[in-house]
């Protein structure tokens, strides 16, 4: 246990702590005085921040580790999840815009799961980061949206990036997915090519020696 993967536990830790503070319907306004949106925010944006942190140590501390390459998408996978499941139940994002977006993370992680099965590299891409990035901001946003209505307008903006970049990339994985495993046809036709000039030189062998 080193400490990326005691950062990406933690991540794990926070889930059931946002849902709580999100979807428990206090008697007072605030919780610990601060609001409760809020603090749900501060939660999700602590436990976003170990996502990149524990990745950066990592990689500077060469402490790659396939309990923490394991871990960690599932513990990105446990807080998207339960930050936008829990949206949708205080009214705050759409039923089936989170339903899209959850549906191509499965989609995309069996993928790229029988990918690496069959021993093919199939690393996360540029658009499926930049949708990553994007998530955490509109979530923030829908969280802080019911006291502040710019924030709200902002974060119903940046849910629709995250469909579009999420629908977008999961195809991209998917043809991606294709080229891995579909016969090479350069090779296939080498390959027959090779074939036929063998048995044309065969066949020429065994007319000489006749």
């Amino acid at each position: 246990m080193n400490l990326p993967n005691a950062l990406t536990l933690g991540r794990i830790f926070l889930v059931p702590l946002l849902v709580v503070v999100l979807l428990t319907k206090f008697e007072a306004e605030l919780v610990f005085g601060v609001p409760k949106e809020v603090l749900g925010a501060a939660i999700f944006g602590l436990a976003a921040l170990t996502d990149w942190l524990d990745g950066y140590l990592a990689r500077r501390r060469n402490e790659i580790t396939q309990f923490g390459q394991m871990m960690d998408p599932l513990a990105d996978k446990l807080l998207i999840t339960a930050a936008l499941v829990s949206l949708v139940q205080m009214g705050r994002a759409e039923t089936w815009m989170v339903a899209i977006i959850l549906g191509r993370e499965l989609a995309v992680t069996v993928l790229r799961s029988l990918a690496h099965g069959r021993g093919l590299p199939m690393p996360a891409s540029r658009l499926g980061k930049l949708k990553m990035v994007l998530q955490v901001v509109a979530v923030l946003l829908l969280i802080l949206g019911s006291r502040v209505w710019l924030f709200d307008v902002l974060g119903q903006l940046a849910l629709w990036l995250v469909l579009v970049t999420a629908v977008t990339s999961a195809v991209r994985y998917y043809r991606r997915f294709r080229i891995l495993t579909e016969p090479n046809v350069a090779d296939f036709e080498s390959a027959r090519d090779r074939r036929a000039r063998d048995e044309r030189a065969s066949v020429g062998r065994g007319a000489a020696a006749g």
